[in-house]
């Protein structure tokens, strides 16, 4: 069974086409906010900027 951790899965979702493209791993205590990345997006075939989904 799954634990009630510090760190949880999140979701990036490219901020262009708004896919979700890639799932990842954050700790909640040191970074609460929302967290961005400059990733590869394979529908825009360029770097852009993914953000966490809820």
């Amino acid at each position: 069974m799954a634990q009630a951790g510090v760190r949880v899965k999140v979701v990036l979702a490219c901020t262009e086409c708004k896919q979700r493209n890639y799932n990842t791993m954050k700790n909640k205590r040191n970074n609460p906010d929302r967290i961005e990345m400059r990733k590869y997006c394979r529908f825009c075939k360029k770097h852009t900027v993914h953000k966490e989904t809820r």
